[in-house]
């Protein structure tokens, strides 16, 4: 590493003003800054609480996702060879190297395109690179089917960069959270390649065998996948949204290091148990209606979304308060759109831009009640 600094310290005078390359300086400090903490301080008037910077926050964030990653890349791969007909003789390497083969060029594509337009929006900008899509980038595959072609995930991700987080000034700005929107921007555009019992599958030889999702089951009334398969998250799906169980892991992780609000992740989930279970005593007598609650929690992108969508803290609620009542919501929307839209079954993502949209007028109401009640206060003084 020292000689790694040492090159970079030579070269470093060509980027700066005045240099060879001065125009090139934004990309030269983002790749310095991934490699080592850089050297420099603010100048202006800031108070620094702690170190945790950008870019630990997003180094934290890849962490959580490592569990739910490596279980979803196993699955894709055994998903496959048990619609073939040959899970049984699919070893754990064979199952995890066809998933790897899905995932890898899904995750190559993201970053490249998305990091490409980072890169080239910050030249054009003159502002320096910031890390918050290194975490996006690997949030797009893991919320999208196996079998989403590859040119659409280099669509969408240059959608969601450009038009929900570039025109509003670049991270920290945005207020739906990307990885979502590059979701909803294929679910709305193909939505053929979104939804639906084929799309879940990748390899050669799969066309024409299909298996429904958990929540597909538990609509067209056929027997619903068990609660323990879809905690530990053996059932078609998005690649990382199927086990639960690794996804908690991460989410623990996330709030044993301050990263995510617990208040936010335990909303969610308390929001669309109770509204799952007034559905189960007042609903109607659908199945997707009279799923159990527990259920509800394990099945689709529900877990995924309370974790690690939810609570980003640039699109979520930032008043104490106001936390607790997005993520009441996020969960009741999830599970009225789930049950009242048996056309979509799935309706954690539509939820949380929901939400990331309402979040502000929230935390609006919260600290114009506050200030209200601080006047009342002095008054009474």
């Amino acid at each position: 590493m020292k000689a790694l600094r040492n090159y970079l310290d030579s070269v470093k005078p060509n980027f700066e003003k005045g240099g060879k390359y001065e125009k090139f300086q934004s990309t030269f400090e983002a790749f310095e800054s991934f490699l080592f903490a850089p050297a420099t301080t603010n100048q202006g008037g800031v108070h620094v609480r702690d170190g945790v910077d950008l870019k630990r926050v997003i180094s934290m964030v890849i962490l959580a996702l490592i569990p739910a990653t490596i279980f979803g890349i196993w699955n894709a791969g055994f998903q496959y060879y048990n619609v073939m007909g040959q899970a049984d003789s699919a070893t754990v390497v064979d199952c995890f190297l066809h998933g790897l083969y899905i995932f890898l060029p899904m995750v190559i594509v993201s970053y490249v395109v998305g990091l490409g337009i980072e890169f080239a929006t910050a030249q054009i900008r003159n502002e320096q690179v910031n890390e918050g899509f290194l975490a996006t980038g690997l949030l797009i595959p893991l919320v999208l089917p196996a079998g989403v072609p590859l040119w659409m995930v280099a669509v969408a991700t240059a959608f969601s960069v450009i038009f929900a987080k570039e025109v509003f000034g670049g991270t920290g700005m945005n207020i739906w959270n990307p990885a979502l929107i590059a979701r909803a921007f294929l679910f709305f555009a193909y939505p053929s390649k979104m939804s639906g019992d084929a799309v879940w599958y990748y390899g050669e030889g799969v066309d024409g065998h299909t298996g429904a999702t958990a929540l597909s089951q538990a609509v067209n009334t056929v027997e619903p996948v068990s609660f323990i398969d879809a905690f530990i998250g053996v059932m078609p799906g998005s690649i990382g949204e199927t086990s639960a169980l690794c996804i908690l892991i991460g989410g623990l992780f996330l709030l044993l290091t301050g990263v995510a609000s617990w208040k936010v992740m335990f909303s969610v989930f308390i929001g669309g148990a109770l509204t799952a279970l007034c559905f189960n005593q007042f609903g109607p007598e659908t199945p997707i209606a009279q799923l159990p609650w527990y259920d509800h929690l394990v099945y689709g992108g529900f877990a995924f979304g309370a974790v690690f969508m939810a609570t980003d803290p640039v699109t979520s609620c930032r008043t104490e308060c106001g936390k607790y009542i997005y993520g009441l919501l996020i969960g009741f929307v999830a599970i009225i759109v789930r049950v009242l839209n048996p056309g979509y079954p799935e309706g954690m993502m539509l939820a949380i831009l929901f939400m990331n949209t309402m979040a502000p007028l929230v935390d609006y109401f919260i600290v114009e009640a506050n200030v209200s009640r601080r006047k009342k206060r002095a008054i009474a003084k």
